[in-house]
Order: C-alpha cells, then sequence, then structure tokens
C-alpha cells in the first residue's frame, strides 16, 4: 500500500478535484491525504485574526466569501446530482455554522485550532463525495481519531500506529482510503496542528506507521529541479536524492517540501516520490537512502540572511569565546544557519533578525559587531564528501566575479554553502547553473 499526498492547489478547483480523483482511482488501493483547498487555510486565518480583534462584521464577511467559492466548487461537482448535491452541501455548511458560531463568543487559542482545522475537513468530505459517486468504497480515516502528538510536540508514533491500524481493520472493505493532513490531537486531545511541514509531514508520518511501499507527495511542479526556475532558465527535475540531499535543499529554500517531514520516511526507509499533478507522467524525485552517487544535483537559495560578525582582538585564542557566543543566540532564541570562524573573531547567519538589536547589544561586550543584512545563502548539494576532489574549485570557479561573504564546507556532506549579498543572488544562481550542470 502506497500514501498519496496531494496539496492544496491539487485540490484548488472542482476541475483540479476531479483530476485527483482520476489519479487516485488509478493509482488503486492506496491511502490519500489532502490539504485543504488552495486559499482555505489562509482565509481561516484570516477569520482567526478578525475575531481576536473583536472585529465581528470582518469575521463574518471572509467567513461569508470563502462560503461562495465552497458552494461554487459544489454546484460544479455535484450540480447535476441533487441528492449528493445537497449531502455535500449540507456537510460544508455543518463546518460554516461552526465558523459563525465563533462570531458570538471572544476567541480562544483552542478555537482557533478547531477554525484552523476546518479546511482538511472540508477537502476530504468533498472528496469523499466524489469518489462514493464514481462508485468507490471510500474508508475514512479521520486525522483527529488517530493522529496526535506528545507534550513537546512529536508525534505520537506508537499511538498512531495502533490507531490507524484499528480504522484500517474497520473499514477493511474499502478499496481508496482517505484522511486530512496537518490536523492531529495534542497529548491533551485539543484540536491541533502539525506545523511544520503539514500534510507532507502527516504523509511521512502514516507512510512509516503501516511501512507503506512508498510516500508520493503530489504538488503542481513535476520533482525538485536542479535550480530554482523562478529565476534560473532551463532548469531540470532531479531524478533521485538521497534523504540527506533532499531535507539539505528543502532546508535552504527548496518550497516543494519542508526539510523535517520526510524524517519519519526516512528512519523507516519508506521511498517518497515528488510528482505533478500536472504532469502525472513524469518521473518526478525518487528520495530515498542508497548511497550517493557521486554528483553535485541542485542549487538551492535562502533569502532574508542577516549576517553578524564579532571581531574581539583581546579574545584571541580566549577559552569559551564560542560558548559565551553562541549562548547569546540561545538566550534571544535565535537559531544560527551558517559559521566561519578565526582566531580573533566569529561570524554567523540568522534568518530571523526580531531580536537583533538585543543580540547585537549583548554581542557587543565580547568585540566589534558588524552586521551585514538583505543577504543571501545558496545551497550546493549532492555528494560531496571530502574525498571527492574538484566540487569546491568548480563553486568557486562559478563565483570568480560575485562578491561572496561566507563559505561554509564540511559540516555536512552533501552541502558547500556561500552567502551573497541579495543583489547578486541571481547572477549566482545563472552561474552556478552555467559551470556545475
Amino acid at each position: 500500500m502506497k500514501v498519496l499526498k496531494f496539496g492544496g492547489t491539487s485540490v484548488g478547483s472542482a476541475k483540479r478535484i476531479c483530476h485527483v480523483a482520476d489519479l487516485v482511482e488509478a493509482a488503486g488501493r492506496n491511502i490519500v491525504v489532502l490539504s485543504a483547498m488552495s486559499g482555505t487555510t489562509n482565509s481561516l486565518v484570516e477569520i482567526s485574526e478578525y475575531l481576536y480583534k473583536g472585529n465581528i462584521p470582518g469575521a463574518q464577511e471572509v467567513i461569508n466569501s470563502l462560503y461562495v467559492k465552497y458552494e461554487a466548487t459544489l454546484r460544479e461537482l455535484f450540480g447535476s446530482d441533487e441528492i449528493l448535491h445537497e449531502d455535500a452541501r449540507r456537510a460544508i455548511g455543518r463546518v460554516f455554522s461552526l465558523l459563525r458560531s465563533y462570531c458570538s463568543e471572544p476567541l480562544t487559542e483552542a478555537g482557533e485550532k478547531e477554525i484552523l482545522a476546518q479546511g482538511e475537513l472540508m477537502s476530504t468530505a468533498i472528496m469523499e463525495r466524489v469518489l462514493t459517486s464514481r462508485g468507490h468504497n471510500v474508508g475514512m480515516l479521520p486525522a483527529l481519531e488517530f493522529m496526535r502528538t506528545l507534550p513537546n510536540g512529536e508525534p505520537d508514533m506508537q499511538h498512531i500506529s495502533s490507531r490507524i491500524r484499528r480504522l484500517l481493520e474497520l473499514e477493511s472493505d474499502a478499496d481508496i482510503f482517505l484522511t486530512q493532513g496537518y490536523i492531529c490531537r495534542n497529548d491533551h486531545g485539543g484540536i491541533d496542528n502539525l506545523r511544520r511541514g503539514g500534510s507532507d509531514y502527516t504523509a511521512s508520518i502514516i507512510g512509516a506507521v503501516i511501512d507503506a511501499e512508498e510516500i508520493q507527495i503530489w504538488t503542481d511542479i513535476d520533482g525538485m529541479h536542479n535550480n530554482d526556475p523562478r529565476f534560473v532558465e532551463g532548469t531540470k527535475p532531479v531524478g533521485s536524492l538521497h534523504f540527506e540531499e533532499a531535507a539539505e535543499l528543502a532546508y535552504f529554500g527548496a518550497k516543494i517540501l519542508h526539510p523535517a517531514c520526510v524524517l519519519p520516511a526516512k528512519l523507516h526507509n519508506i521511498p517518497v516520490r515528488l510528482l505533478n499533478t500536472l504532469k502525472p507522467e513524469a518521473s518526478g524525485t525518487l528520495i530515498y537512502n542508497t548511497a550517493p552517487d557521486g554528483t553535485i544535483k541542485a542549487i538551492a537559495a535562502k533569502d532574508n540572511i542577516t549576517a553578524i560578525k564579532i571581531k574581539s582582538g583581546r579574545m584571541l585564542m580566549a577559552y569559551g569565546f564560542l560558548h559565551k557566543v553562541f549562548e547569546t543566540f540561545e538566550n534571544h532564541r535565535t537559531s544560527i544557519d551558517m559559521m566561519a570562524t578565526s582566531e580573533v573573531g566569529v561570524s554567523v547567519t540568522i534568518d530571523n533578525d526580531s531580536r537583533l538589536a538585543a543580540i547585537v547589544d549583548d554581542l557587543k561586550q565580547f568585540g566589534t559587531v558588524t552586521v551585514d543584512k538583505d543577504m543571501v545563502i545558496i545551497a550546493i548539494v549532492g555528494d560531496l564528501e571530502w574525498h571527492n576532489c574538484g566540487f569546491e574549485s568548480k563553486v568557486l570557479a562559478a563565483l570568480a566575479d560575485i562578491p561572496v561573504r561566507i563559505i561554509s564546507y564540511g559540516g555536512s556532506n552533501y552541502n558547500i554553502s556561500v552567502l551573497v549579498s541579495a543583489a547578486d543572488k541571481v547572477r549566482a544562481l545563472a552561474a552556478l547553473s552555467s559551470h556545475l550542470f
């Protein structure tokens, strides 16, 4: 059995929903994970924001606009079948009744979590009726009945495994299984969400606990490309990636996949395949634990980076200097992406500058602090074991005419990272593509 996850754009309209139903039918007896229809979660967030601010008319206006969108979708999907149309309207109507009920009371954090869960509940309710109308016996696996997190926010794998296996047994006659991505219950039993990776994370967790044959992540891009197609012409999908390579690319800007979401699949050795709903015949990108093949695979860029340099002659070879620097960032709950050190200083990068002023103020007790904003980390990912000669020189040769602030190599066997100005980003990406591929 496989796990097939479809993102919000894949189910973003009546036409897209029908196309996904075609793909699901052709794939056979599998577990299908759905995100909310594109734009829905943003609307639910907006509703919550209005409610928190006490702007009830604002919340009601967004609710009404969202209802019009769903009513039009249902009409297009089921308009010719009056009974099925009315059944779908009742299911969606219950969700909107819930949303409207929150307009009469102060919003709590628990209420917000429940509001945010409604998108996935609506998309699966609609897909269930589409597949049923085509003659399928759909087994519903409600995520809120098996997906649970521990007090630290991590998935409770033992609970998830036992509950989903029980649900599969109860629905043993089904020829397609359907569940919601993103949503779960927390350790207190309240409605919550998985946050990082969302529906991809759901698919990865399910695939791991049922020992799936494969996890398929369907989006509107034909796999992970070897560079950013928004800025570089002629990019191509990467045929295969090691899990570590995929995680590096995801962390450093490849938006098709969240870096944490494939961890359960990696640990349980379940292959993950990235596929395109608009080009289902394309082979996409296969991510697995097979050893790397001695090549550079792809390039990704992470924007909105700030570089901080701490220089101090009096700290020359001083014991504990780095500890004090890192402790400063820890105290301000700000993570570091890149680092370069010398005998008299250290340069680091951060992608969250919300505490920058306080961090700089604290660091000044250790030395002179300089800050460079509007920077970009460009990650070159592949089989970069230090025994593989020549890759570093190719990267540097490609960037011969571009100022480089920091170079990071050796912390990972899969990544060389360089820090450049945002103004040089596109030129750097193009130069690397030209030299490396």
